[in-house]
């Protein structure tokens, strides 16, 4: 049984991840006014007699004339378990959305500037966003990989274990906006120098050929499964349901997806829920 309440920024994609939490069979209501949640919150054991989860979308608009941290605690002692799916993005990313859409933001008015709308709504939308399970920034996504990462998160809430997403990435075209460790593996030898292999990635056979023959290689990978092993543990114990580990190199080609990618496979084996998603690879 489990309660979903998904919210976030105008333009940010929270339409976008409601549609594809339908998709995949959760039951979905959008802009329900947050004055019912506590109410409707009741209802969720027996709606998931029928239904794996309930997703609840909340705006803004519903938000803006009530105390929310105090429906929060409401719904708290309920004892209902849910947890909060919350989308962003930045402002410079959404306004130009706003203007290549020519949609009208919800919060804006006459006297309200679009960039003053979204400051407006970043308040409104702290106390969710500050109690959040998942923060997920849109602002270098497009919509299927959205879609995907959110269908990736929400299968695993049914097995209610500690959801770990290892994401390589390059420097180079910026770091991951929702990362929980980031880990830096430029110092490795580089397979991009190598022009045999320049066009390849860390999961053909011949760069991970190359990457294993060097000793701080392994080294490093050793490094990163100690500190892993010790801390993965105290996240689960503290109730964390979701861990999200990047790992750069310069393109986000070679090493950071060898090393995710031996990160994948050591952490299945100790029967984590494991996911892996390389930013960089198209």
């Amino acid at each position: 049984m489990k309660l979903i309440i998904v919210s976030g920024l105008s333009g940010a994609g929270k339409s976008i991840a409601l549609n594809s939490l339908e998709d995949i069979g959760a039951y979905c209501v959008d802009n329900l006014p947050v004055a019912l949640l506590p109410a409707f919150a009741t209802q969720v054991p027996q709606i998931c007699l029928e239904h794996e989860c309930v997703t609840v979308g909340l705006d803004a608009r519903t938000i803006a004339t009530h105390d929310l941290p105090t429906l929060l605690e409401t719904l708290d002692s309920l004892a209902i378990p849910y947890e909060i799916l919350f989308i962003e993005a930045d402002d410079a990313v959404l306004i130009k959305r706003f203007s290549e859409t020519r949609r009208k933001h919800p919060l804006t008015f006459q006297s309200l500037a679009l960039s003053e709308a979204i400051q407006h709504e970043r308040k409104l939308l702290e106390p969710l966003a500050h109690r959040a399970d998942i923060r997920i920034n849109t602002s270098e996504m497009h919509v299927h990989q959205l879609r995907d990462l959110i269908r990736l998160r929400i299968r695993l809430h049914q097995k209610q274990n500690l959801s770990i997403l290892f994401e390589s990435f390059g420097f180079k075209y910026g770091l991951p906006r929702d990362a929980d460790f980031v880990f830096d593996v430029r110092c490795l030898p580089n397979p991009h120098w190598d022009t045999e292999l320049r066009s390849l990635t860390g999961r053909d056979r011949a760069v991970a050929n190359f990457l294993q023959a060097q000793p701080k290689v392994q080294q490093m990978l050793d490094d990163l499964i100690t500190f892993l092993d010790n801390w993965i543990v105290q996240f689960a114990a503290d109730n964390r349901s979701y861990l999200t580990i990047a790992v750069g190199c310069t393109g986000g080609q070679h090493r950071s997806v060898y090393i995710a990618e031996q990160l994948v496979q050591y952490f299945t084996q100790k029967q984590h829920d494991v996911l892996v998603r390389h930013r960089e690879l198209r």
